[in-house]
């Protein structure tokens, strides 16, 4: 019989994002992955206020300097700590330059992210709710699948380049363009994502009963059916991201992406093409850290799709 003069104490529900954290630090890689991000945006965030040398400068006395790491294996290596990433051929720091170019680069990736998930988000959450609109957004879907990409990109930037860096400044100019140009050709996959989880979810219970009540459809959007695709579009965030770090190096190694003097990540890899066979590292350097952001991106957003999966969230 239970005594009811004490009665057991209610434990407090545990909090989902618990769940969700605790599920995402069994994932190494992801841990690993979201660490290397967030020190690589922080790096180029901070880093050119400690390493205060101008990327841009030039020092032609100390032209052509190896990095310091080179000296391992080559004692003849021309190094100085003044440098440690070494200078190019017109002396530019290299240190410098890749911080430079990486806050370029992860500041295109972050915004054009951005744009694809809003795009792309509202596009699936649309098409997938309201029955009239699906064909006609799902057909537009379709039409931008079958475009070319890189040559849309490179059509756009050689219509649209002048009028921007006209109103905007080269600099400015050319991220708006880059930005826009990735965001609008990168949301279909995003699109298609959502537009399926809204399908299945708008007949569950809990939106019929919502429904029954009078809610209006933006309420259901916002209360009962954008939190269930949150999963979905997390790890379509982070592939949007690569993605559009990958796509802005590739304009830039093009040459069509940002001025020649305005340092990014793939103009650093353009730079050091002609030259490769006498200096790997001016290759090296800048290709590690594309990739590795890249990959940490990926591996990041694995582990948000298994942490923010409910199904797998209980194993």
């Amino acid at each position: 019989m239970t005594d009811l003069s004490n009665p057991v104490p209610l434990t407090k529900p545990r909090s989902q994002w618990l769940s969700v954290w605790d599920q995402f630090k069994q994932h190494k890689g992801a841990l690993m992955g979201g660490g290397f991000l967030a020190f690589i945006t922080l790096a180029v965030l901070i880093g050119p206020y400690i390493w205060t040398l101008d990327p841009q400068k030039l020092d032609i006395r100390n032209k052509d300097l190896r990095p310091i790491f080179n000296a391992i294996w080559d004692s003849d290596a021309k190094v100085s700590w003044a440098h440690p990433f070494g200078t190019d051929n017109l002396g530019r720091d290299g240190l410098s330059n890749l911080l430079a170019g990486g806050r370029t680069s992860m500041a295109v990736g972050w915004a054009a992210m951005l744009l694809t998930l809003g795009i792309g988000t509202s596009v699936g959450v649309i098409a997938g709710f309201f029955k009239k609109l699906d064909g006609p957004l799902m057909r537009l879907t379709d039409l931008f699948l079958s475009l070319p990409i890189l040559p849309l990109l490179l059509v756009a930037v050689t219509l649209f380049r002048q009028p921007l860096r006209a109103n905007f400044g080269p600099e400015g100019g050319m991220f708006i363009l880059i930005v826009a140009i990735i965001g609008i050709t990168s949301w279909m996959p995003t699109a298609r994502i959502v537009r399926g989880d809204i399908l299945a979810l708008k007949e569950r219970e809990f939106v019929l009963a919502a429904r029954s009540i009078g809610t209006r459809p933006g309420a259901i959007i916002r209360r009962h059916l954008l939190p269930n695709v949150i999963s979905p579009i997390m790890v379509s965030a982070t592939l949007g991201l690569a993605a559009a770090i990958i796509t802005e190096s590739a304009l830039s190694f093009l040459g069509v992406g940002f001025p020649s003097d305005f340092p990014t990540w793939g103009k650093m890899l353009a730079d050091a093409v002609q030259r490769m066979e006498e200096f790997p590292e001016r290759v090296m350097l800048p290709g590690i850290a594309i990739s590795l952001t890249v990959l940490s991106v990926n591996y990041l957003g694995d582990g948000l799709r298994d942490a923010l999966d409910p199904r797998i969230r209980g194993r």
